[in-house]
Protein backbone atom coordinates (compact mmCIF):
# COMPACT_ATOMS: atom_id res chain seq x y z
CA UNK A 1 0.00 0.00 0.00
CA UNK A 2 1.34 3.62 -0.95
CA UNK A 3 1.59 6.51 1.32
CA UNK A 4 -1.17 7.89 -0.96
CA UNK A 5 -4.23 5.03 -0.12
CA UNK A 6 -6.00 4.09 3.01
CA UNK A 7 -7.71 0.62 4.01
CA UNK A 8 -10.66 2.35 3.15
CA UNK A 9 -10.33 4.13 0.02
CA UNK A 10 -12.19 1.39 -2.39
CA UNK A 11 -11.79 -1.90 -3.90
CA UNK A 12 -8.96 -0.86 -5.79
CA UNK A 13 -6.41 0.55 -3.29
CA UNK A 14 -3.29 -0.79 -3.80
CA UNK A 15 -3.83 -0.62 -7.60
CA UNK A 16 -1.00 1.90 -9.88
CA UNK A 17 -2.42 3.33 -12.56
CA UNK A 18 -0.65 5.62 -15.28
CA UNK A 19 -2.99 8.24 -17.37
CA UNK A 20 -1.81 9.68 -20.44
CA UNK A 21 -3.40 12.95 -20.81
CA UNK A 22 -6.48 13.28 -22.85
CA UNK A 23 -9.82 14.64 -23.02
CA UNK A 24 -13.16 12.59 -23.13
CA UNK A 25 -13.46 8.90 -22.49
CA UNK A 26 -9.88 8.41 -21.48
CA UNK A 27 -9.98 10.66 -18.49
CA UNK A 28 -13.57 9.45 -17.44
CA UNK A 29 -12.33 6.34 -16.82
CA UNK A 30 -9.34 6.79 -15.09
CA UNK A 31 -11.50 8.71 -12.56
CA UNK A 32 -13.69 5.75 -12.22
CA UNK A 33 -10.52 4.18 -11.63
CA UNK A 34 -9.20 6.56 -8.99
CA UNK A 35 -12.87 6.68 -7.66
CA UNK A 36 -12.86 2.81 -6.61
CA UNK A 37 -9.17 3.66 -4.64
CA UNK A 38 -6.55 3.33 -7.60
CA UNK A 39 -3.60 5.49 -7.06
CA UNK A 40 -3.54 7.27 -10.50
CA UNK A 41 -0.81 10.22 -11.90
CA UNK A 42 -2.34 11.54 -14.53
CA UNK A 43 0.64 12.69 -17.02
CA UNK A 44 -0.03 15.87 -18.38
CA UNK A 45 1.51 18.28 -21.10
CA UNK A 46 2.80 21.22 -20.95
CA UNK A 47 -0.14 23.79 -21.83
CA UNK A 48 -2.56 21.33 -20.18
CA UNK A 49 -5.40 19.09 -22.83
CA UNK A 50 -6.59 22.65 -24.62
CA UNK A 51 -10.04 21.86 -23.76
CA UNK A 52 -10.32 25.69 -21.73
CA UNK A 53 -11.62 24.31 -18.63
CA UNK A 54 -10.85 25.17 -15.37
CA UNK A 55 -8.78 22.59 -14.06
CA UNK A 56 -10.26 22.99 -10.68
CA UNK A 57 -13.64 22.18 -11.47
CA UNK A 58 -12.77 19.68 -14.32
CA UNK A 59 -14.22 16.66 -11.81
CA UNK A 60 -12.99 13.69 -14.28
CA UNK A 61 -9.85 14.53 -12.38
CA UNK A 62 -10.72 14.55 -8.99
CA UNK A 63 -8.80 11.41 -6.33
CA UNK A 64 -5.89 11.71 -9.21
CA UNK A 65 -2.36 13.30 -9.04
CA UNK A 66 -0.83 15.13 -11.66
CA UNK A 67 2.92 15.38 -13.17
CA UNK A 68 3.88 17.21 -15.96
CA UNK A 69 6.32 15.48 -18.53
CA UNK A 70 6.99 16.98 -21.86
CA UNK A 71 6.68 13.83 -24.25
CA UNK A 72 8.78 15.51 -27.08
CA UNK A 73 11.91 16.38 -25.02
CA UNK A 74 14.76 14.37 -25.00
CA UNK A 75 14.05 12.89 -21.60
CA UNK A 76 10.56 12.66 -21.39
CA UNK A 77 9.74 8.94 -22.59
CA UNK A 78 12.09 8.27 -20.31
CA UNK A 79 9.94 9.86 -17.21
CA UNK A 80 6.83 7.95 -18.26
CA UNK A 81 8.92 4.82 -18.45
CA UNK A 82 10.20 5.03 -14.87
CA UNK A 83 6.49 5.07 -14.12
CA UNK A 84 4.71 2.32 -16.10
CA UNK A 85 7.53 0.50 -14.33
CA UNK A 86 6.20 0.85 -11.12
CA UNK A 87 2.43 0.86 -12.54
CA UNK A 88 -0.12 -2.15 -12.84
CA UNK A 89 -2.00 -0.06 -15.76
CA UNK A 90 -1.39 2.31 -18.06
CA UNK A 91 -4.05 4.30 -19.91
CA UNK A 92 -3.82 6.48 -23.23
CA UNK A 93 -6.03 7.52 -25.74
CA UNK A 94 -3.85 8.88 -28.91
CA UNK A 95 -4.49 7.90 -32.37
CA UNK A 96 -2.61 4.38 -33.14
CA UNK A 97 1.18 4.71 -33.34
CA UNK A 98 1.39 7.85 -31.99
CA UNK A 99 2.49 6.72 -28.38
CA UNK A 100 4.75 4.01 -30.30
CA UNK A 101 6.51 7.31 -31.62
CA UNK A 102 6.77 9.11 -28.53
CA UNK A 103 8.73 6.12 -26.81
CA UNK A 104 5.87 5.46 -24.76
CA UNK A 105 4.39 2.76 -26.92
CA UNK A 106 3.15 -1.13 -25.52
CA UNK A 107 6.42 -2.54 -26.12
CA UNK A 108 8.46 0.18 -24.79
CA UNK A 109 6.47 0.04 -21.50
CA UNK A 110 5.87 -3.86 -21.29
CA UNK A 111 9.61 -4.35 -22.16
CA UNK A 112 10.21 -2.65 -18.44
CA UNK A 113 7.17 -3.97 -16.89
CA UNK A 114 6.00 -7.17 -18.41
CA UNK A 115 3.05 -7.22 -16.00
CA UNK A 116 1.70 -4.30 -17.24
CA UNK A 117 -1.59 -3.71 -18.51
CA UNK A 118 -1.85 -1.23 -21.50
CA UNK A 119 -5.22 0.34 -22.06
CA UNK A 120 -5.69 1.76 -25.49
CA UNK A 121 -8.98 4.58 -25.56
CA UNK A 122 -10.16 5.17 -29.35
CA UNK A 123 -13.09 5.95 -31.15
CA UNK A 124 -12.22 3.74 -34.18
CA UNK A 125 -9.61 1.47 -32.53
CA UNK A 126 -6.35 0.04 -33.40
CA UNK A 127 -6.67 -1.22 -37.06
CA UNK A 128 -9.72 -0.95 -40.03
CA UNK A 129 -9.51 1.65 -42.80
CA UNK A 130 -10.63 4.43 -40.32
CA UNK A 131 -8.21 3.84 -37.46
CA UNK A 132 -6.10 6.81 -38.32
CA UNK A 133 -8.72 9.23 -38.86
CA UNK A 134 -9.90 11.84 -36.51
CA UNK A 135 -13.61 11.59 -34.73
CA UNK A 136 -15.84 12.19 -32.25
CA UNK A 137 -18.72 10.29 -30.24
CA UNK A 138 -21.42 11.26 -32.44
CA UNK A 139 -19.52 10.30 -35.66
CA UNK A 140 -19.10 6.37 -33.70
CA UNK A 141 -22.17 6.07 -32.46
CA UNK A 142 -23.59 6.87 -35.69
CA UNK A 143 -21.98 4.28 -37.52
CA UNK A 144 -22.75 1.34 -35.23
CA UNK A 145 -26.44 1.93 -35.54
CA UNK A 146 -27.10 3.34 -32.31
CA UNK A 147 -27.62 6.77 -32.91
CA UNK A 148 -30.24 5.39 -35.80
CA UNK A 149 -32.47 4.85 -33.12
CA UNK A 150 -32.97 7.97 -31.18
CA UNK A 151 -35.91 10.86 -31.80
CA UNK A 152 -38.76 10.68 -33.84
CA UNK A 153 -39.62 9.16 -36.96
CA UNK A 154 -39.43 11.76 -39.74
CA UNK A 155 -37.21 13.73 -38.03
CA UNK A 156 -33.09 13.84 -37.53
CA UNK A 157 -31.85 11.77 -35.00
CA UNK A 158 -31.30 13.47 -31.88
CA UNK A 159 -27.47 13.72 -30.30
CA UNK A 160 -27.40 12.16 -26.94
CA UNK A 161 -24.56 14.35 -25.36
CA UNK A 162 -21.47 12.43 -25.57
CA UNK A 163 -22.84 10.15 -23.09
CA UNK A 164 -23.26 6.85 -25.11
CA UNK A 165 -20.30 6.73 -27.01
CA UNK A 166 -17.29 8.71 -24.94
CA UNK A 167 -18.48 7.06 -21.80
CA UNK A 168 -20.62 4.15 -22.10
CA UNK A 169 -19.32 2.27 -25.16
CA UNK A 170 -15.51 3.49 -24.51
CA UNK A 171 -14.73 4.54 -21.09
CA UNK A 172 -16.97 1.77 -19.41
CA UNK A 173 -15.68 -0.73 -21.67
CA UNK A 174 -11.82 0.47 -21.01
CA UNK A 175 -12.30 -0.45 -17.46
CA UNK A 176 -13.91 -3.33 -17.72
CA UNK A 177 -11.50 -4.36 -20.43
CA UNK A 178 -8.34 -3.27 -17.76
CA UNK A 179 -9.71 -4.87 -14.55
CA UNK A 180 -10.11 -8.30 -16.46
CA UNK A 181 -6.28 -7.77 -17.76
CA UNK A 182 -5.05 -7.31 -14.43
CA UNK A 183 -6.85 -10.07 -12.64
CA UNK A 184 -5.19 -12.34 -15.81
CA UNK A 185 -1.90 -10.48 -15.24
CA UNK A 186 -2.00 -11.14 -11.54
CA UNK A 187 -2.83 -14.98 -12.13
CA UNK A 188 0.08 -15.45 -14.69
CA UNK A 189 2.21 -12.66 -14.68
CA UNK A 190 2.52 -11.39 -17.64
CA UNK A 191 -0.07 -8.24 -18.89
CA UNK A 192 -1.46 -7.07 -22.09
CA UNK A 193 -2.31 -4.51 -24.48
CA UNK A 194 -6.12 -3.88 -24.37
CA UNK A 195 -8.17 -2.56 -27.46
CA UNK A 196 -10.70 -0.37 -26.16
CA UNK A 197 -12.66 1.21 -29.00
CA UNK A 198 -15.73 3.24 -29.06
CA UNK A 199 -17.07 1.61 -32.18
CA UNK A 200 -16.98 -1.85 -30.63
CA UNK A 201 -18.32 -1.29 -27.04
CA UNK A 202 -21.18 0.70 -28.65
CA UNK A 203 -21.88 -2.09 -31.04
CA UNK A 204 -21.64 -4.48 -27.91
CA UNK A 205 -24.48 -2.00 -25.82
CA UNK A 206 -26.74 -2.63 -28.90
CA UNK A 207 -26.55 -6.87 -28.32
CA UNK A 208 -30.22 -7.05 -27.08
CA UNK A 209 -31.62 -4.78 -29.77
CA UNK A 210 -29.62 -6.93 -32.21
CA UNK A 211 -31.55 -9.83 -30.68
CA UNK A 212 -35.23 -8.52 -31.03
CA UNK A 213 -34.09 -7.19 -35.11
CA UNK A 214 -33.41 -10.68 -35.29
CA UNK A 215 -36.32 -12.50 -33.69
CA UNK A 216 -38.63 -9.86 -35.86
CA UNK A 217 -40.07 -7.88 -32.68
CA UNK A 218 -37.57 -5.12 -33.56
CA UNK A 219 -38.26 -2.66 -36.82
CA UNK A 220 -35.35 -1.20 -37.97
CA UNK A 221 -36.69 2.74 -38.19
CA UNK A 222 -36.67 5.10 -35.84
CA UNK A 223 -39.80 5.74 -33.62
CA UNK A 224 -41.53 2.33 -34.15
CA UNK A 225 -40.48 0.14 -31.60
CA UNK A 226 -41.85 -0.61 -28.02
CA UNK A 227 -38.40 1.20 -26.33
CA UNK A 228 -37.53 4.16 -28.69
CA UNK A 229 -40.35 6.21 -28.31
CA UNK A 230 -42.41 4.22 -30.99
CA UNK A 231 -45.17 3.27 -28.33
CA UNK A 232 -47.48 5.59 -26.36
CA UNK A 233 -46.46 4.18 -23.01
CA UNK A 234 -42.80 4.24 -23.40
CA UNK A 235 -41.82 7.95 -23.73
CA UNK A 236 -42.36 11.64 -22.89
CA UNK A 237 -44.98 13.96 -22.28
CA UNK A 238 -44.83 17.98 -22.38
CA UNK A 239 -46.79 19.49 -19.15
CA UNK A 240 -48.72 22.52 -19.07
CA UNK A 241 -45.41 24.73 -17.49
CA UNK A 242 -43.24 23.53 -20.15
CA UNK A 243 -42.01 20.61 -18.18
CA UNK A 244 -41.91 16.80 -19.20
CA UNK A 245 -43.23 13.19 -17.69
CA UNK A 246 -41.09 10.31 -18.49
CA UNK A 247 -43.58 7.57 -19.15
CA UNK A 248 -42.33 3.86 -18.47
CA UNK A 249 -45.61 2.06 -18.24
CA UNK A 250 -44.39 -1.64 -20.21
CA UNK A 251 -45.81 -4.22 -17.51
CA UNK A 252 -50.13 -4.60 -17.81
CA UNK A 253 -50.59 -3.81 -14.46
CA UNK A 254 -48.32 -0.66 -14.60
CA UNK A 255 -49.95 0.88 -17.69
CA UNK A 256 -53.28 -0.19 -15.97
CA UNK A 257 -52.15 2.02 -12.80
CA UNK A 258 -51.20 4.65 -15.16
CA UNK A 259 -54.50 5.15 -17.37
CA UNK A 260 -56.36 4.79 -13.60
CA UNK A 261 -54.12 8.03 -12.53
CA UNK A 262 -54.86 9.67 -15.76
CA UNK A 263 -58.13 8.78 -15.44
CA UNK A 264 -58.50 7.24 -19.07
CA UNK A 265 -59.07 3.82 -18.47
CA UNK A 266 -61.52 3.37 -21.48
CA UNK A 267 -57.73 3.18 -23.06
CA UNK A 268 -57.05 -0.29 -21.32
CA UNK A 269 -57.64 -2.03 -24.50
CA UNK A 270 -55.05 -0.01 -26.22
CA UNK A 271 -52.17 -1.34 -24.77
CA UNK A 272 -51.43 -4.14 -27.16
CA UNK A 273 -53.78 -2.70 -30.05
CA UNK A 274 -51.16 -1.42 -32.36
CA UNK A 275 -53.83 0.62 -34.66
CA UNK A 276 -55.32 2.35 -31.17
CA UNK A 277 -51.80 3.98 -30.41
CA UNK A 278 -52.18 7.06 -31.97
CA UNK A 279 -55.16 7.87 -30.21
CA UNK A 280 -53.99 6.23 -27.08
CA UNK A 281 -50.87 9.23 -27.75
CA UNK A 282 -52.98 11.82 -28.55
CA UNK A 283 -55.20 11.05 -25.33
CA UNK A 284 -51.49 11.19 -22.98
CA UNK A 285 -50.10 14.09 -24.50
CA UNK A 286 -53.74 15.90 -23.28
CA UNK A 287 -54.15 14.89 -19.76
CA UNK A 288 -49.78 15.68 -19.09
CA UNK A 289 -50.36 19.10 -21.21
CA UNK A 290 -53.55 20.30 -18.62
CA UNK A 291 -51.41 20.01 -15.73
CA UNK A 292 -48.22 21.21 -14.57
CA UNK A 293 -44.97 18.49 -14.32
CA UNK A 294 -44.73 18.91 -10.12
CA UNK A 295 -48.63 18.71 -10.15
CA UNK A 296 -48.50 15.03 -12.10
CA UNK A 297 -45.17 14.39 -10.11
CA UNK A 298 -47.45 14.57 -7.11
CA UNK A 299 -50.01 12.30 -8.90
CA UNK A 300 -47.34 9.55 -9.43
CA UNK A 301 -45.46 9.69 -6.11
CA UNK A 302 -45.73 6.44 -4.47
CA UNK A 303 -47.26 4.92 -7.33
CA UNK A 304 -45.93 1.99 -9.57
CA UNK A 305 -47.36 3.56 -12.77
CA UNK A 306 -43.56 3.92 -14.02
CA UNK A 307 -43.32 7.81 -14.06
CA UNK A 308 -40.81 10.18 -13.69
CA UNK A 309 -40.50 13.97 -13.99
CA UNK A 310 -37.83 15.02 -16.74
CA UNK A 311 -35.30 16.85 -14.31
CA UNK A 312 -32.37 19.09 -15.11
CA UNK A 313 -28.88 18.72 -14.53
CA UNK A 314 -29.38 21.51 -11.30
CA UNK A 315 -32.57 19.67 -10.30
CA UNK A 316 -31.24 16.20 -10.34
CA UNK A 317 -29.44 16.41 -7.36
CA UNK A 318 -32.34 17.46 -5.41
CA UNK A 319 -34.69 14.58 -5.97
CA UNK A 320 -35.44 13.23 -2.91
CA UNK A 321 -34.50 9.50 -3.72
CA UNK A 322 -31.34 10.33 -5.05
CA UNK A 323 -30.32 13.13 -1.86
CA UNK A 324 -31.49 10.31 0.27
CA UNK A 325 -28.99 7.83 -1.30
CA UNK A 326 -26.70 10.90 -1.47
CA UNK A 327 -26.43 9.67 -5.60
CA UNK A 328 -24.38 13.53 -5.65
CA UNK A 329 -22.00 14.96 -3.43
CA UNK A 330 -20.59 18.33 -2.62
CA UNK A 331 -16.60 18.39 -3.11
CA UNK A 332 -14.67 21.73 -2.30
CA UNK A 333 -17.37 23.76 -3.63
CA UNK A 334 -18.48 21.23 -6.67
CA UNK A 335 -21.84 19.66 -6.84
CA UNK A 336 -21.04 16.36 -8.89
CA UNK A 337 -21.94 12.95 -9.21
CA UNK A 338 -20.65 10.55 -5.79
CA UNK A 339 -18.55 7.42 -6.76
CA UNK A 340 -20.84 4.22 -7.83
CA UNK A 341 -21.41 1.36 -7.48
CA UNK A 342 -21.36 0.92 -3.90
CA UNK A 343 -18.99 -1.18 -2.00
CA UNK A 344 -20.26 -2.83 1.36
CA UNK A 345 -16.94 -3.57 2.81
CA UNK A 346 -14.19 -1.11 1.21
CA UNK A 347 -17.23 2.29 0.05
CA UNK A 348 -15.36 4.76 -2.52
CA UNK A 349 -15.28 8.13 -2.29
CA UNK A 350 -14.58 11.00 -3.29
CA UNK A 351 -11.06 11.89 -2.02
CA UNK A 352 -9.83 14.70 -3.28
CA UNK A 353 -10.34 17.45 -5.53
CA UNK A 354 -9.40 17.89 -9.63
CA UNK A 355 -5.58 17.84 -9.80
CA UNK A 356 -4.22 20.24 -11.07
CA UNK A 357 -1.14 19.68 -13.62
CA UNK A 358 1.67 19.22 -12.07
CA UNK A 359 1.14 20.12 -8.82
CA UNK A 360 1.84 16.44 -7.30
CA UNK A 361 4.80 15.99 -8.98
CA UNK A 362 7.50 16.40 -5.63
CA UNK A 363 5.04 14.09 -3.94
CA UNK A 364 4.99 10.96 -6.52
CA UNK A 365 8.33 11.63 -7.48
CA UNK A 366 9.32 10.12 -3.75
CA UNK A 367 5.90 8.00 -3.07
CA UNK A 368 6.69 6.38 -6.50
CA UNK A 369 10.36 6.62 -6.56
CA UNK A 370 10.81 8.54 -9.61
CA UNK A 371 13.58 11.40 -8.85
CA UNK A 372 13.83 11.92 -12.45
CA UNK A 373 10.14 13.60 -12.50
CA UNK A 374 11.86 16.83 -10.37
CA UNK A 375 13.72 19.40 -12.04
CA UNK A 376 17.75 19.45 -11.51
CA UNK A 377 19.09 21.26 -8.79
CA UNK A 378 20.51 24.48 -9.28
CA UNK A 379 24.23 24.72 -9.57
CA UNK A 380 25.13 26.77 -6.52
CA UNK A 381 28.98 27.06 -7.91
CA UNK A 382 26.81 29.18 -11.08
CA UNK A 383 24.49 30.85 -8.72
CA UNK A 384 27.80 32.04 -6.06
CA UNK A 385 29.37 33.22 -9.22
CA UNK A 386 26.57 35.43 -11.31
Amino acid sequence: MTEATAPDDGPLTGVRVVELAGIGPGPFAAMLLADLGAEVVRVDRPGGPGLGIDPARDVTNRNKRSVVVDLKAPDGAARVLDLAERADILIEGYRPGVAERLGVGPEDCRARNPRLVYGRMTGWGQDGPLADRAGHDIGYIAVTGALGMTGEPGRPPVAPANLLGDYAGGSLYLVVGVLAALHHARATGTGQVVDAAIVDGTAHLTSMIHGMLAAGVWQDRRGANLLDGGCPYYGTYATADGGHMAVGALEPRFYAEFLRLLDLTDLAGAHADVTRWPELRTRVAERFASRTRDAWTAVFEGTDACVAPVLSLREAPHHPHLAARSTFTDHAGITQPAPAPRFSATPATVRTGPARPGADTEDVARDWGVPGLLPPPSNPQRKASS
